[in-house]
Formats: C-alpha cells, structure tokens, sequence
C-alpha cells in the first residue's frame, strides 16, 4: 500500500480508502453485519488504514459497525473519515434544503442537507459515539447546502479543529466557486467528488484548482458503483430496491462492456481484475490523492488492497485513455 500526506495537513491517508456506503445497506440491498465488520478488519490488517463513512449510510449503522471493527486496533494507525450535513431524524425542523426522500424500516422519510452551526455540533457528537472514538480524522460536509452561509459552515470547522473533536476539514462535492469562499474561513484538506473513467468532469476546473492550492481530492465511485467491475455483463442480478438499477441505465451500455472487453488482457497481464485495473488507474490520475473503494466481505476487501500490487507504465495509460475516450465519446 502507498500512503499520501492530504493537502496542506499532517494526515497520512491510505491511497486507497475503503468506502462504507453499501455496507450501511440503505440503497444497496441491504447489509451483513458479521461480512460488513470482517470486511473492515481485513482493508486495514492489508494496508488500507482510511476508512470513510457517513451518518447517512444506514442511517448510523455504518459508522456503528466500523466502531465494532476498529476495536482492538490501534487507534493512532486507523484514520476515520466522515461526514456531517444530511439530516434525516426532524431534528432541523424543516430547516435547510430539502434533498429528498429515503427509506427508513419502510416508511418513506424526508432528508435534508443543513449545515448550520448547531447541527454541524450535533452530529459530531453523535459520530463520536457511534464510532466510539474520542476524535475524528477528517470530517467532511456531505452535500452543500444553499441555506447556510458557507462562513457559518466553515468557521464551526475550524472551531472543532481547535477543540481536537476532528483532526482536520474537508468537504465534498463542492465547487470551485465554493471552494474559493470556504478558504476565506479556513484552509480545507480535501474535497471528496464522484471520479472515475465513465465520469472525468472534474479533470477540467476542480483538478487544475486543488494542484494550484494543495488541496487533497478524494475520488468516491471509482467503480462507478460496481459497473466497471465487468460483473453487471456476466449475469451479476441486482435486487429490485438497489439504486443502481436506475443508476446503469445512465450509460451506454453496449460501449461499457466494449472498453471492458479491451482493457481484460492488460488486467490479464498484471494478473489482476479488471476492478483492480480500474483502482490502479484511478489512483495514478493526475491531482488524485485518495481512491475510495467498497467491499462488502472481506475477500473483497483483500481484492482492493491488492490493487497496489502493480503500476501502469506511461504507453498503458495511454492505451487505457484512449479506450476510455472512444467509450464516452459522443454519438455523432
């Protein structure tokens, strides 16, 4: 595994960094628990020691387990990554914008993003005990929130800094615009964006802007939710309350499985997966300093880390970017 100092901080990051969103359940089928802790137990006894969740990922079930899994390890070699500003309990009272609906136990709920001081200590508060930490690495805003000023946001940032309640800032799916007002109030580590070979919009403002001013990027859905892992085309069936069943039909299909067919004797080569072809990739993408992977067992967990194993030369990148380009180039 290689490790990467985050932006203008002194977190030491895993490249790859396994992602807790599916094994929260909400959205993707559902979850185990036993495979859900056994998965992060096996990334970091493999070198993946940054672990990233969210309150929202089953709502606190995510986090309650990486809790459970991180017993026993030391803490000090563990980084803990997550978030704050998606509020799905009522406590907002209506306040801050409306993201939409979830389900929760069967009942359909409303979700909004809401980033106000008061909510920002809250859910600290709240992450703390589910991970039953006494500090959090790097917390990160979820979704911008048009409501609150982005001052408001940022100073209570710098605030649990000086407290030692977080290690550093960070937030996600944020703007250039955005991210030029935030560093009025503080210097952030990291801004975590979708990035991956089907999704490369980020390559034209947010990668020249982070490189100019030391800011981390964190890719999530580098697989683009598994699609790219070639299983979707050999059969893999997803249950019917799985998102991605509507998230697929996005794509071309036809044009995915081709690249994946082309890019199978370089993996082959490496004597990887295709998943592992696709990490490795993305984690040797200009601007890029931490990849988010998921793994919902631990032999998947293994697979990731495994991605490190070997590199791609500068005439492989450039056979897999052309690949990449005729995939997603526009129909004439």
């Amino acid at each position: 595994m290689e490790y990467i100092k985050l932006g203008a901080t002194d977190l030491r990051l895993s490249v790859i960094a396994y992602g807790s969103f599916a094994i929260g359940g909400t959205m993707w089928g559902g979850t185990d628990e036993a495979d859900s802790i056994a998965a992060v137990r096996a990334s970091i006894d493999n070198g993946i020691t940054s672990i990233d969740t969210a309150p929202f990922y089953g709502f606190g079930l995510s986090e309650e387990m990486i809790g459970k899994a991180i017993k026993g390890h030391d803490r000090s070699r563990v980084q803990l990554l997550t978030k704050f500003g998606l509020v799905w309990d009522g406590s907002n009272a209506g306040r801050g914008e409306r993201s939409g609906n979830a389900i929760k136990d069967g009942k359909t709920i409303e979700v909004y993003k809401y980033t106000a001081r008061e909510n920002i200590l809250k859910e600290v508060e709240e992450s703390l005990r589910r991970l039953d930490t006494d500090y959090i690495d790097l917390l990160q805003l979820h979704w911008p929130d048009n409501t609150t000023p982005i001052s408001e946001t940022m100073e209570t940032l710098d605030l649990l800094v000086k407290q030692g309640k977080i290690r550093a800032a960070a937030v996600c799916n944020y703007s250039v615009e955005q991210l030029e007002e935030a560093a009025k109030s503080i210097q952030l580590a990291s801004n975590q964006v979708p990035y991956s070979m089907l999704n490369r919009r980020i390559e034209e403002q947010l990668v020249p802007y982070a490189l100019e001013h030391n800011l981390g990027i964190i890719a999530y859905s580098p697989m683009a939710r598994g699609l790219l892992t070639g299983k979707y085309f050999e059969g893999g069936q997803l249950k019917a309350d799985d998102h991605r069943n509507e998230y697929f039909s996005r794509f071309n299909l036809a044009r995915v499985e081709a690249m994946l067919n082309h890019l199978k004797p370089l993996a082959a080569e490496k004597q990887a997966t295709l998943a592992q072809l696709v990490l490795r990739w993305t984690t040797q993408q200009k601007g890029i300093s931490v990849v988010l992977a998921g793994a919902r067992n631990a032999e998947q967990a293994i697979s990731n880390a495994a991605a490190m194993s070997f590199s791609l030369s500068d005439d492989e990148l450039l056979f897999i970017a052309r690949e990449i380009d005729a995939c997603t180039a526009k129909p004439l």
